[in-house]
């Protein structure tokens, strides 16, 4: 397997745990006790995945979070003692791609790692796609994995990117929140269905009401993409 796994966590014992359980799956690991020797560690090492626990000493998690995407899209799993639905959405508003909630199993965190990293590996979506596509001002570029509405770029996490990706190739037909989920989070997701929800608001608020087409919540069924003309999406949004 050889992937590479960050581990941000301070807490020793569970630093150990997490190591020792994930090298014994396969995996090279490398770890870090703060946010900031994890900063210096994830740009010099370029793990695969970081697993980034929020209630760090100096830098937060989500600091390291933010300042991380800056530059780099590595998957990350935020692994955190906060259990409020508050700490979940901020820390995936700030493009970490799953959360794991303290105490947890070594098993779940495994099935987890395993499920992001096979995604960000093989990116199904991207592979089944053109490559580029333009529709009026908005053009979204798969092996870039940008988007840009009158050619400027808006920031979207890596999961975004997918489920617009997605919802762009299936255009015209409806997506169950049980398709999504399963392609584009991929068909290990131990997550909840509302998270697509949570997507599909975030997507909307980002391109608010600017581009020329428009995602239709279907009651009861799920999502669909409709391509329309730029002035019929402003006035939808």
């Amino acid at each position: 397997m050889n992937d590479r796994i960050l581990i941000v966590e301070d807490d020793d014992g569970i630093r150990e745990t997490l190591k020792y359980n994930l090298e014994a799956a396969g995996y090279w690991v490398t770890e870090a006790r703060d946010g900031a020797s994890g900063l210096r560690v994830a740009r010099t090492a370029r793990p695969d995945l970081v697993l980034l626990d929020l209630m760090l000493p100096g830098m937060s998690g989500m600091d390291f979070c933010r300042v991380l995407r800056q530059s780099n899209r590595v998957p990350i799993i935020m692994v955190t003692a906060k259990d409020s639905e508050v700490d979940k959405v901020v820390g995936l508003e700030l493009g970490a791609d799953d959360y794991i909630t303290k105490p947890f199993s070594v098993r779940e965190v495994l099935a987890r790692v395993n499920a992001v990293v096979r995604r960000s590996r093989t990116q199904p979506i991207a592979s089944a796609a053109p490559e580029r596509e333009e529709i009026g001002n908005f053009v979204i570029d798969r092996p870039a994995r940008r988007v840009l509405i009158d050619g400027v770029e808006v920031h979207v996490t890596g999961r975004e990117f997918d489920l617009i990706s997605h919802l762009l190739l299936h255009s015209g037909r409806v997506q169950s929140r049980e398709v999504l989920l399963q392609d584009v989070w991929g068909v290990d997701f131990v997550g909840e269905r509302k998270t697509v929800d949570v997507h599909v608001r975030w997507l909307r608020e980002k391109f608010g009401g600017r581009v020329p087409f428009e995602i239709v919540t279907v009651r009861g069924s799920g999502y669909r993409l409709d391509r329309q003309p730029p002035a019929a999406s402003a006035a939808a949004g």
